[in-house]
């Protein structure tokens, strides 16, 4: 087995242990949501969907970022770019947490919280019968078209802004290791290969700032 497919296995273990943890974390919110309010739940619920927005946003952007333009900033010192350039050479990973764990979560945490809103509106409402089967219908409806309207709109965002997107995760990056001491990527890894504009001219190296 060689040394690629080693780092995956490590990242798809290493991930898998963070998901269970952050699952188990914050699904405490479905139990926070029968002891609240009905608008305490609405709020919580619209904040689950727009952290998922947010984070399909941040990893559409990683993989669509063409790293060369961050090394000319890196030159120039503009902060956060050289995070930025580590994001994109990370984007796999950085991708697979923000779509995969962060969004997967959010989507199962907003159909839990939905769920317990519901339940709690019914009973709250002494609802039964064909009405309460409306009242979960409607609301499921309702945030799945939020999710899928809002991930829409986000991804032609991600698209057309993934450079500009990506440096200012780089410049939250570069504030925790600043003044936390916190580093979330190395900088080791290799160039990531692009197609068209990303590639190289051959026979000439071009040596990372």
């Amino acid at each position: 087995m060689n040394s690629a497919w080693r780092d995956t296995l490590r990242w798809a273990a290493f991930i898998s242990v963070v998901t269970f943890f952050l699952s188990g974390f914050f699904n405490t919110s479905t139990i926070v949501l029968h002891q609240t309010d009905w608008w305490v739940g609405i709020f919580v619920i619209i904040s689950i969907v727009l952290i998922g927005i947010v984070f399909d946003i941040m990893g559409l952007a990683a993989a669509a970022a063409r790293e060369e333009p961050y090394h000319a900033m890196a030159a120039e010192r503009v902060t956060g770019a050289k995070y930025a350039i580590r994001i994109v050479r990370n984007a796999e990973k950085f991708s697979n947490f923000c779509n995969d764990v962060v969004g997967d979560i959010a989507s199962v945490l907003s159909g839990a919280a939905t769920a317990a809103l519901v339940a709690q509106v019914v009973v709250s409402n002494q609802i039964s019968g064909t009405g309460a089967q409306a009242v979960a219908i409607m609301a499921t409806a309702l945030i799945a078209s939020l999710t899928v309207g809002g991930k829409a709109l986000g991804k032609a965002f991600a698209i057309r802004k993934a450079n500009w997107i990506i440096l200012h995760v780089g410049r939250f990056f570069s504030w925790l290791d600043r003044k936390f001491h916190i580093q979330l990527f190395n900088g080791k890894d290799k160039k990531k290969s692009r197609k068209g504009g990303g590639k190289r001219a051959p026979g000439k190296r071009q040596q990372p700032r």
